[in-house]
């Protein structure tokens, strides 16, 4: 290797994991390379009120470039991450128009996430969107408006009742936050609007084959959220699991009966599932990987029996870690250290140690769960400390500002300022609808002048 050699970081992955492991490396002598299929970062935990149509797309994401702006030793590159080849220390990346190119590394950092998992239905997909990407929010978000205005056309009443049912499968964070988004939506901010139909008739149906909402929370903070979401008007439904789901409806089964449940609208925010890349590179390594598909990793975050190679996040697997934002930016920070510690310092890095700073969700307006260590708060103190905690980590304080405008228009007020879907949203949906084939998209109809 040349002496000028500068020792090269691959990130793949620009969410929280990757965008910590990069300035981490701000001063260290390296050259970083940060590979994203997308040209933006996305502040998750708020991603649901961009399909709730709180906030807007740009309030809850920041381009990449601008993310790593003053950070001059690292460049972004726009591409899918296909596939690792450790002996020639390459990653393999297609560009938008396809194109694919390679990029060589020193030390390689995984940090791409992970996909929904439908639990082997993979077809339920295109039925019941996830919360994984701007793009489904944006999904999601034509999916409830537009079953409204769908519902306003209807004139069988049994399709109006099916185009205002609404089901959410998945009680955990993002399942509880959208059912209660989705009820304000129809009691609070949509009554009034509409000369056919009272949108306050929709039914929210939350539904999760485990025994409580919010099973990583406390107890007693779940019991209160499950009492919280009945009085707004959701439908909660525990012990009962999708067996079947399709364009119309989901069928449910519990310990003394099926049933079917008409709905038009189904979200799906149940289950994680590894990425093909991080398939790809457990086979490449001969890693072992759990249930749901990510990598086993060590107490360094590293893939073992090879130091040069960390994965963060949801893509790895360590001593049952949630896959939560916190995790996957304590270990990006972490792992950037360590990089620069094996290249500056003489002494080794302690293991990774994960600070648990609790968890936060928002039921509805005014009402927030905070379970941190000893401390279980709920009510309209809850709701102000996620307020603050969600302000403080978004990335740029004009994003403070325009959200804390976004939310009093919605909170204190009744309006949905993002509450737009597009011509184009509906004819890709009409299009998905009347697809060829299970997994082809027609293309949309071209708009007529």
């Amino acid at each position: 290797m040349p002496e000028n050699h500068r020792h090269q970081v691959v990130i793949v992955g620009a969410g929280f994991g990757g965008l910590n492991a990069a300035r981490a490396l701000r001063r260290a002598p390296v050259d970083v390379t940060v590979i994203n299929a997308t040209n933006h970062h996305i502040f998750e935990p708020l991603l649901y009120q961009v399909a709730a149509g709180v906030l807007a797309p740009g309030e809850v994401a920041i381009p990449v470039r601008e993310a790593l702006r003053k950070q001059r030793n690292a460049k972004v590159l726009l591409g899918w991450a296909t596939d690792v080849d450790p002996r020639s220390r390459t990653v393999t990346a297609a560009g938008p128009d396809g194109t694919r190119y390679e990029v060589p590394y020193d030390t390689l950092i995984v940090a791409a996430g992970a996909t929904q998992s439908y639990f082997g239905h993979d077809e339920y997909g295109q039925w019941a969107p996830s919360l994984k990407t701007m793009d489904d929010a944006l999904e999601v978000r034509a999916r409830i408006f537009g079953a409204f205005e769908q519902a306003e056309l209807a004139d069988d009443p049994q399709d109006v009742q099916r185009w205002l049912t609404f089901a959410i499968v998945g009680a955990g964070p993002t399942g509880v936050e959208m059912a209660g988004q989705i009820a304000e939506i129809a009691h609070r901010s949509l009554p009034g609007r509409f000369r056919r139909i009272d949108p306050r008739r929709a039914r929210v149906i939350l539904i999760d084959a485990v025994d409580r909402v919010l099973p990583t929370f406390d107890p007693g903070l779940s019991e209160r959220v499950l009492t919280k979401l009945r009085k707004i008007g959701v439908e909660v439904r525990l012990g009962d699991k999708v067996v079947d789901l399709d364009e119309t409806g989901v069928k449910v089964e519990s310990a003394q009966s099926t049933e079917r449940i008409e709905a038009m609208t189904k979200i799906w925010a149940a289950g994680v599932a590894g990425t093909t890349l991080a398939r790809r590179l457990a086979e490449a390594v001969g890693a072992e990987t759990d249930r749901a598909g990510r990598i086993l990793v060590g107490e360094d975050l590293t893939v073992p029996g090879h130091p040069e190679i960390f994965v963060l996040g949801e893509a790895m697997s360590l001593d049952n870690l949630p896959g939560v934002a916190q995790v996957a930016m304590q270990g990006g920070t972490y792992a950037g250290r360590t990089v620069a510690r094996r290249l500056t310092a003489k002494s080794t890095a302690k293991p990774f140690s994960y600070f648990d700073k609790g968890n936060m969700a928002a039921v509805s307006r005014f009402y927030a769960i905070a379970d941190i260590g000893p401390v279980r708060i709920g009510g309209v103190l809850g709701w102000l400390m996620w307020l603050a905690v969600h302000l403080y980590y978004l990335p740029l304080m004009r994003n403070r500002a325009t959200v804390l405008l976004r939310w009093a228009v919605s909170f204190v007020g009744r309006g949905r300022s993002e509450a737009v879907i597009s011509s184009q949203q509906i004819l890709a949906r009409q299009a998905l609808r009347h697809a060829p084939g299970e997994h082809e998209l027609a293309a949309p109809v071209p708009a007529q002048p």
